[in-house]
């Protein structure tokens, strides 16, 4: 079978084949009699535009190019369903390429996305070094970080306001009485795990508690769940622990209650970070911060628009202020009240 072409279309309709590529280029003048004949002929032939040549000529693909690393963490999958439906609304697709932490990984997946001429690009759980950024911008191509922020004034990023976050679980830790309290990290190369931490810790140390013990996590299940044995398999464990995110949280969950036989929030109180929908299940029933997703999203598309079209203000770091959602894995403070 062989592709029907633009120059096919305006024979069976009787017009110009440059007709044919106004009807279909958004924003394009056409009169009504020909967008009739040209689509009617379309249909009948089952003719559909090639977006990618139409691209070429316009310079504007009308695509984004989103770099994840995962997708184990539930908050991806949510996140990037809404930002995929958000940028449809304004004209855009999204192009998902997949991309590990590291910076030679990150740079070869940007330097494909490039190749695909996208308008756009939105980093989603990825860093960026400057020298990438750079280059991005040399091509003419505008980044936000979605969920990750960076030091240094050239680069707009999105995220929940993490420090906030962090300070708000010691706060209501210490409020629940809590003195020997602990800490699992993500992984440390990570601003979310960064800036999560730094509240956390000056929450803890305004109220004169010192942090009983820390383990790392690195955002993954496998090994939060080494972490938690470790960390609780002594006799002087914590009574209380923060971790990074929920996608975590219920791996630490999960090894409390069925290898260590320990209570959830009898003997441990569990806090987590991010809530995803299985946080609000019974199975955890987790009190975690969380992440306001669709105002990041909203701010993240608004801000590559208005780069992609000229009316952006430079860079901007944006951080959303997220609520602590109170559930049942946590002791609540004396006379807690939502």
């Amino acid at each position: 079978m062989s592709k029907v072409t633009s120059a096919q279309v305006a024979q069976r309709a009787g017009v110009s084949q440059s007709a044919v590529s106004r009807v279909f280029t958004p924003g394009a003048s056409a009169s009504k009699r020909t967008v009739e004949k040209v689509r009617k002929a379309a249909d009948e032939l089952g003719y559909r535009p090639n977006s990618l040549a139409r691209a070429m000529v316009s310079g504007k693909s009308r695509m984004i190019g989103l770099v994840v690393a995962y997708l184990e963490n539930h908050f991806y999958p949510e996140a990037l369903e809404k930002l995929s439906n958000a940028l449809q609304e304004q004209g855009y697709h999204i192009l998902i390429f997949m991309a590990s932490s590291t910076s030679a990984d990150i740079e070869g997946v940007v330097d494909e996305i490039l190749d695909y001429q996208v308008d756009g690009i939105i980093t989603a759980s990825v860093g960026m070094s400057s020298e990438l950024t750079d280059r991005c911008r040399k091509a003419g191509v505008p980044i936000v970080m979605f969920n990750r922020s960076q030091d240094g004034p050239d680069l707009s990023s999105v995220a929940s306001n993490n420090v906030a976050g962090g300070r708000k679980v010691a706060e209501f830790l210490i409020g629940g009485g809590h003195k020997r309290i602990g800490y699992i990290a993500g992984w440390e190369g990570a601003s979310t795990q960064r800036d999560r931490e730094a509240g956390f810790r000056a929450g803890l140390t305004e109220a004169g508690v010192s942090l009983h013990s820390r383990a790392v996590g690195d955002f993954r299940s496998d090994r939060a769940a080494e972490a938690a044995r470790q960390m609780f398999s002594g006799d002087d464990r914590p009574d209380a622990v923060f971790v990074c995110n929920d996608h975590m949280a219920f791996a630490v969950m999960d090894v409390l209650r069925t290898d260590l036989g320990l209570s959830v929030p009898g003997d441990v109180s569990v806090v987590g970070y991010d809530d995803v929908p299985i946080a609000g299940w019974p199975a955890y029933d987790l009190t975690t911060v969380r992440q306001p997703a669709n105002r990041m999203v909203a701010e993240t598309v608004d801000l590559l628009l208005a780069e992609i079209d000229g009316t952006g203000r430079g860079p901007q770091k944006i951080e959303i202020d997220g609520p602590l959602v109170v559930r049942g894995s946590a002791r609540k403070p004396e006379g807690w009240s939502e």
